[in-house]
């Protein structure tokens, strides 16, 4: 096969099947996102959504989770 003649989707279209075949659709998406820098500051953001708690904290509420799946 030759790309000289194949448009740019047509090699994006056989470079995802390529991907597809070799790494399977959870290897693929891991590939993909080597590429993607992503937006926002996730940092920043975390902070606004996880609870304000302390180790000692979670650690007792996992303890906890852990007794009641018993």
């Amino acid at each position: 096969m030759t790309t000289t003649y194949l448009t740019l989707n047509e090699i994006r279209t056989i470079g995802f099947e390529a991907l597809l075949r070799e790494l399977g659709p959870a290897g693929t998406i891991r590939f993909i996102q080597q590429y993607e820098m992503g937006r926002g500051d996730y940092t920043r953001d975390r902070r606004k959504w996880l609870p304000k708690k302390s180790v000692r904290e979670i650690s007792k509420q996992i303890i906890k989770e852990r007794q009641k799946s018993k």
